[in-house]
């Protein structure tokens, strides 16, 4: 479970393939290659429900989201795909209203969308191939996501993703290159690297470049791009080009998203982690080193099986000792056919209370980062007219004036409340 891991609220897109979609910035950039694949196929009136397996919620989420499309649009063609779709294809095929189920291995190839198909939802994990063409709007974003690897070798105990999206596969750089470059072309200053486990990049391509060599590519092949941003990293698998840029490179922006998870090793070694509470403060410490400012969010499950309050308060005091400043919190959620639902469980109420101390503690970290950053100066990629997020991913409202969605501006913090900072132009 990575930054993949928390449902999102779904988005409409007001055109007429409407997109549904939960999870996470993987399933954001493939639903609008979806979105692109259906339109070009002549779909009208059409929803697409992109699913996420990660937690139970995320699931009942969809569900509760397709049986309103339902109600609410009779005559549309729903169709259903993602992590929870594949892994349970019949289950999601029998809701009320459901067309057409789309497994992950088709979701992405155009004769998936062609109208009348009737495609068999596939078993087999093959390699899902990028779209056969560029992504180049994300609908009511300023950011733009690139998908570089997708699926996961890896088999941590709580995590069904490896059962949806199969092993992990890299996309060759000079797609990545061409995507990106097509995005900035469209007027995108900010671009998020997205996959399932995107420090596992680059081993089964020509030559096994890492992660870090990607990136470096990348920059140097696209120096019209302004920002760049990486979505979760496993604290262990940094290379040593990715912590050179990390040092040197300011258009990679100075904040990081750490799969963490926990702060017990008894539970990180029952989880299957590839990494202990001393890799995860050496991350932290070793990053602000090379990089003084750098800021850091983590994916922390609260009531994992057998966690006792001593396990428990390790993570309590791992947020304050590693610095988190933004935290995703998750009470832990048994995926079926997982080794972790056969572990002695933690009660529901118990992992709802745990997860709600760890958010607030979070929200502490948040507001001492907030007050740090007082009369300071930001630059801001603009959301909204009057929002954004600075380069330390912090939310951000001007007070008077306005923006164009999409712009980047230099502005002076001048107050903070519970939501982030609040600036005037600079």
């Amino acid at each position: 479970m990575s930054e993949h891991s928390h449902a999102e609220t779904p988005e409409r897109s007001g055109t007429g393939v409407e997109l549904l979609t939960f999870g996470c910035r993987l399933n954001t950039y493939e639903s609008e290659a979806m979105r692109a694949l259906a339109t070009a196929a002549g779909h009208t009136r059409t929803i697409v429900v992109n699913t996420c397996a990660v937690t139970a919620e995320a699931e009942r989420q969809a569900r509760q989201a397709i049986r309103r499309a339902a109600r609410e649009n009779p005559e549309a063609t729903i169709l259903v795909t993602g992590c929870a779709a594949q892994i349970a294809p019949e289950k999601w095929a029998e809701i009320p209203g459901v067309t057409r189920v789309i497994g992950n291995a088709e979701k992405l190839k155009p004769e998936a969308w062609v109208l009348g198909a009737a495609l068999p939802v596939s078993d087999i994990m093959a390699a899902t191939e990028t779209a056969a063409h560029l992504v180049t709007e994300f609908a009511n974003r300023a950011r733009a996501f690139v998908q570089v690897q997708q699926g996961c070798d890896h088999r941590c105990t709580f995590c069904v993703i490896p059962y949806g999206r199969g092993p992990s596969r890299s996309v060759p750089m000079g797609g990545i290159v061409e995507q990106v470059r097509a995005l900035v072309a469209h007027g995108y200053k900010e671009v998020v690297l997205t996959g399932v486990d995107i420090t596992s990049y680059g081993p089964d391509l020509p030559g096994a470049p890492s992660l870090g060599q990607m990136v470096r590519r990348l920059l140097a092949l696209v120096p019209e791009l302004p920002r760049l941003r990486l979505s979760s990293l496993d604290p262990v698998e940094v290379d040593d080009d990715l912590w050179r840029l990390i040092a040197e490179e300011p258009r990679l922006m100075p904040h990081l998203h750490l799969s963490v998870q926990h702060g017990a090793d008894l539970i990180l070694k029952r989880m299957k982690r590839r990494h202990l509470r001393a890799d995860a403060l050496g991350f932290a410490e070793r990053a602000r080193r090379l990089r003084p400012g750098i800021v850091f969010g983590a994916d922390l499950i609260a009531g994992f099986p057998t966690e006792g309050e001593a396990e428990f308060q390790e993570t309590l005091d791992l947020v304050a000792q590693m610095d988190l400043t933004f935290l995703h919190v998750f009470p832990y959620s048994p995926r079926p056919s997982t080794p972790a639902a056969r572990m002695p469980q933690v009660p529901v109420a118990l992992r709802k209370e745990r997860a709600a101390r760890l958010r607030a503690a979070g929200q502490d970290q948040a507001a001492r980062f907030y007050a740090a950053r007082l009369g300071a100066e930001e630059t801001v990629l603009f959301e909204h007219a009057d929002r954004g997020h600075s380069e330390q991913f912090a939310p951000l409202r001007l007070l008077s004036g306005s923006a164009t969605p999409g712009e980047l501006r230099r502005l002076r913090v001048t107050g903070a409340d519970a939501q982030g900072l609040l600036a005037e132009a600079a």
